[in-house]
C-alpha cells in the first residue's frame, strides 16, 4: 500500500484548513494509500521558503518515510514557480511522486510528468513575456524623457562648482570625474544652467519701458 502524506496550508489564521484535508483524505481513501502523515501549515503565505509544516514534511521525505505528497492545489505548497519546480524536482529525484488533486497532477502517471512539465513551460514563458513588456514599456518611456528612479539633486556647492567648470570649458564626463558624481546628475544641471541663462538673456533684450511726460 502506498504511504502518502497530506500537505495544506492557509494563509491567515483565520481559514478553515479542514476541506483542504477533508479532500485529500478522501482522495487518499480512493486510492487505496495508507495516510502517514499530516503536515498543516497555520497562518503562512506561500511566499515564504521555509514553513514549520512543510520542512517537516522534506525532512521525512528525505528520510524515505513516504512514498507520495499529495495537496489539494499547487499554490498550497508554494506560489513561487522557482520554489515549486525545486520543490518537485527533489520529490522526483528522491523517488517520491507529487499529487495536486484540483491542478489534476500525478506525477507516478507519464500524463501527469508531462502536464507538469508543460505546465510549468508555458509558467515560464508567460513570466519571459511580462519581463519583455515591461522593458519595451521603459525603453519607449524613456524615449519620451521621463526619467526613472528618484532624482538627485545636488546641493549648492556642488552646483555651483559644476557650473564654474563648465563655464570653463569642461565636458559632462570631465566633471563628473573631477567631482565624483554622475554624468546624469552633471548633465541635468548643465541643462539647467543653460535654460537659466537662455531666460536671462532673454529678460535682458527686452526693452525697458520709458515712461512718458506726467501731465
Amino acid at each position: 500500500m502506498p504511504r502518502v502524506a497530506l500537505y495544506a496550508r492557509v494563509s491567515t489564521a483565520e481559514q478553515h484548513v479542514e476541506p483542504q484535508l477533508h479532500a485529500l483524505r478522501s482522495y487518499a481513501e480512493a486510492r487505496g494509500f495508507e495516510v502517514v502523515g499530516t503536515y498543516v501549515d497555520h497562518g503562512v503565505s506561500g511566499a515564504r521558503d521555509r514553513r514549520p509544516a512543510l520542512d517537516r514534511l522534506l525532512a521525512d521525505c528525505r528520510r524515505r518515510k513516504v512514498d507520495a505528497v499529495a495537496v489539494t492545489k499547487l499554490d498550497r505548497l508554494g506560489r513561487s514557480l522557482r520554489h515549486l519546480l525545486i520543490l518537485v524536482g527533489e520529490l522526483e529525484a528522491l523517488g517520491i511522486d507529487f499529487i495536486s488533486l484540483d491542478d489534476g497532477l500525478d506525477t507516478s502517471t507519464p500524463v501527469g510528468r508531462l502536464f507538469f512539465q508543460i505546465r510549468a513551460a508555458f509558467a515560464e514563458y508567460e513570466r519571459s513575456l511580462i519581463a519583455e513588456r515591461a522593458a519595451a514599456g521603459r525603453a519607449a518611456a524613456k524615449r519620451r524623457g521621463v526619467q526613472f528612479g528618484r532624482r538627485c539633486t545636488l546641493p549648492p556647492e556642488s552646483a555651483a562648482r559644476v557650473g564654474r567648470l563648465h563655464s570653463r570649458g569642461h565636458s559632462v564626463r570631465e566633471i563628473a570625474k573631477l567631482l565624483g558624481i554622475g554624468k546624469d546628475v552633471v548633465h541635468r544641471e548643465v541643462v539647467r544652467l543653460r535654460a537659466r541663462d537662455l531666460a536671462e538673456q532673454a529678460v535682458s533684450k527686452v526693452p525697458k519701458r520709458i515712461a512718458g511726460p506726467t501731465a
